[in-house]
């Protein structure tokens, strides 16, 4: 993989990737694009555009090949050949990024707008001063969801923490060095999770803090279902925490329970307390309940453990199969 030759803000050989994914929302993505274009000529940034297009059902619009950029080397559409969801596009573009583009650095962002343009030139400028020693993700301090959607995430951050000790204050709005992507396209869980995998691989991270943009145009595709499916598969980057985890939790609640057991027949047994038979009986059933969760996790650990002897997905030996073809929009087709 060679190294660009665009310049940045110091003057020395910089190439720079963009790289967004797309489904249907192309009327915001055209959007983007012109403002990003604004963006990078004021801080004298070049970048090379890479548009992930997730197996949208329309095309990109005829505009896409008659705009006129100042600060693009191009601007290239991969066609994923079915849609395989925001963070697998993300994947596949990285692959396809680092496969076949000349780069030093790619940034990642949303094309919806919520991922602001003007903090593109500032995520790179820390990554700058850090010698691309880093990746740098965007911490979104203020967000502009609903209540309905901050109490959710706030519980989703909780769960993480609880089953994982990881702090979840990012998403996918980042910018990383070819070097740090050379790790990343070796690693399986790049196909759930970027920033997940990001910090399971234990790549370098610090963050600027950015605020939530406003969807340029449409209505974003993302609902709860699909919420819930983001946050699991976050979370299934760290199976093997989460399921020990789990473990010890059953483990140490079948112990907790038998020790009650224990008081409570003692109790009984110097006619200190007279205990129903009902009661016992459930106790009983609760005891079994308890026994078997224990050996579901057990089972559960087993399989997790079984299962990283096999990659059923490596990003730099698969990505391809997902790839129908890619199309260049700007410098303009032939």
């Amino acid at each position: 993989m060679a190294t660009g030759e665009a310049e940045g803000t110091s003057g020395d050989a910089f190439g720079l990737v963009v790289l967004t994914p797309v489904y249907q929302d192309w009327e915001a993505c055209g959007i983007l694009l012109q403002k990003l274009d604004e963006v990078l000529a004021e801080h004298e940034l070049r970048a090379r555009v890479l548009i992930v297009d997730d197996g949208s059902t329309v095309d990109a619009p005829e505009t896409f090949a008659r705009e006129t950029y100042r600060q693009y080397d191009a601007v290239d559409i991969v066609h994923l050949r079915t849609n395989l969801g925001h963070q697998r596009a993300i994947g596949v573009g990285l692959t396809y990024a680092y496969e076949e583009v000349p780069l030093d650095a790619v940034a990642i962002m949303d094309s919806d707008g919520e991922d602001r343009p003007e903090d593109v030139p500032r995520l790179v400028a820390r990554f700058r001063e850090l010698n691309r020693r880093q990746v740098v993700f965007a911490d979104r301090t203020r967000r502009s969801e609903s209540i309905v959607f901050k109490i959710f995430y706030l519980l989703y951050k909780i769960i993480v923490w609880t089953l994982t000790s990881t702090r979840v204050r990012v998403g996918n709005f980042s910018v990383l060095s070819a070097e740090h992507l050379s790790r990343l396209v070796a690693v399986s869980d790049l196909w759930n999770h970027y920033a997940a995998a990001v910090f399971n691989a234990n790549i370098p991270h610090t963050s600027v803090p950015t605020s939530r943009g406003v969807r340029y145009a449409g209505r974003s595709a993302m609902n709860f279902v699909a919420l819930v499916t983001h946050g699991l598969s976050s979370i299934a980057v760290f199976s093997g925490v989460v399921g020990v985890r789990l473990l010890l939790a059953c483990a140490a609640l079948l112990a907790l329970f038998f020790a009650g057991i224990v008081v409570v027949l003692a109790l009984q047994a110097s006619a200190l307390v007279v205990v129903p038979q009902w009661a016992m009986v459930g106790v009983g059933i609760l005891g079994v309940l308890l026994a078997q969760l224990l050996l579901l996790s057990f089972g559960a650990i087993v399989f997790i453990l079984h299962g990283r002897d096999r990659m059923s997905f490596l990003p730099i030996r698969d990505y391809h199969y997902f790839v129908a073809r890619v199309t260049r929009r700007y410098p303009h087709d032939e």
